[in-house]
């Protein structure tokens, strides 16, 4: 399948809910970025917005996954296609810690397969906490595993959460801890709608577990399904306020930017964007795939959602209402600069975010440092 072919692939929702979001990331969409963003009065003003970009590293291999390593001023970058992971200090300087075994990536997977998210302990320390964890998918499955680092090198493999339908679309892969220390997982359909439906399934799904690979304690069904409804979500990222929102890729018209919440359906494979059906939970804002969309991952800087896109070729700064519940304008950065635009992640203690490129070539991905001022 040709490039071409599989962004036509990466479409999501509509809905007249979002309407207005719609207009606005149309608007700036189509124009690129401007040189400043303003916003309404309404909107928190103290996320500012990006001020400068620089090139920390320029040798990397479609980087997927970025976590920051506590204390340690650096961190655990993966790289899809390799299965190699790099620990990449904050001058950009890389070292190889080593690779996830049974990663598997060839070009028929079309951007979907191999060495995805990674999660360090949040109470790591590389001694009595070595923990971290990564997904992947294998010859067989789609799997979270987890290995140990010290500081220099990864050792050890334990899968903790197997049995993740695989397939050549769909995979999902990003992980995260979150605010309350368990570890939420991403998971994608898999190309069968109807398991975002099947809430005994865990595809089409964000998961709650805990290191072990159980369900957390709390879940809303006693199982380790967070929310369902999903089509392939790929980014997690939690405000101040500790909300979790999403991006998610979808089917042909709309990708969406979604407010997750326990217990929640976001409508896949019955709605596409929002809809009227009863329960069914509409998404904060919609882009249109060849009009600045197929959003990758999310960071959020002072309550304003970032999200790199693959195939919008750009990063996408999102307010935070007031209310927390919404989203205020988009305002697009680096349009088409840079390419494809996949790993992301915020600088912990900075008003900083690491942004990867995808899809250069052969150590040929950029690893960028985004100032936010």
């Amino acid at each position: 399948m040709s490039r071409l072919a599989y962004s036509a692939l990466h479409r999501a929702r509509l809905g007249t809910a979002a309407l207005t979001a719609v207009a606005a990331v149309m608007a700036v969409g189509l124009s690129g970025p401007p040189s400043t963003a303003a916003e309404p009065a309404a909107l928190p003003r103290a996320g500012g917005a990006p001020s400068s970009i620089s090139t920390l590293n320029r040798t990397l291999t479609t980087p997927w996954g970025i976590s920051f390593l506590r204390g340690r001023k650096a961190a655990l970058v993966t790289e899809r296609d390799t299965a190699v992971v790099w620990k990449i200090a904050l001058d950009g300087a890389k070292k190889k810690v080593g690779t996830v075994p049974n990663a598997v990536w060839s070009e028929q997977t079309q951007d979907k397969g191999g060495l995805l998210g990674v999660a360090v302990s949040p109470t790591w320390n590389g001694t009595s906490d070595k923990d971290v964890f990564f997904m992947e998918t294998t010859r067989t499955d789609n799997r979270v595993v987890r290995m140990r680092f010290d500081g220099s090198r990864l050792s050890g493999y334990s899968p903790v959460l197997t049995g993740i339908v695989r397939d050549t679309q769909h995979n999902g892969g990003k992980i995260a801890f979150g605010p309350d220390g368990y570890l939420y997982v991403a998971t994608g359909d898999a190309q069968k709608g109807e398991l975002a439906q099947d809430k005994k399934s865990l595809n089409g799904k964000i998961l709650r577990i805990t290191k072990s690979g159980a369900a957390a304690p709390g879940n809303p069904f006693g199982t380790r399904v967070y929310s369902y409804g999903h089509r392939n979500p790929q980014g997690l990222a939690w405000d101040r306020a500790g909300r979790l929102w999403s991006t998610e890729i979808g089917a042909e018209a709309w990708d969406e930017l979604n407010l997750v919440k326990p217990g929640r359906n976001y409508g896949w494979p019955a709605c596409e964007g929002a809809c009227s059906r009863a329960g069914m939970t509409n998404p904060k804002m919609v882009w249109k795939p060849d009009e600045g969309g197929v959003p990758a991952q999310v960071a959020v800087v002072n309550n304003v959602i970032y999200a790199s896109t693959l195939s919008g070729h750009r990063l996408w700064r999102i307010p935070i209402d007031a209310t927390g519940q919404d989203v205020g304008p988009a305002t697009a950065y680096y349009n088409g600069t840079y390419g494809r635009l996949r790993a992301l992640a915020k600088v912990p203690g900075a008003d900083q975010l690491w942004l990867g490129t995808s899809d250069r070539g052969t150590a040929k991905d950029l690893l960028l440092k985004v100032t936010i001022k």
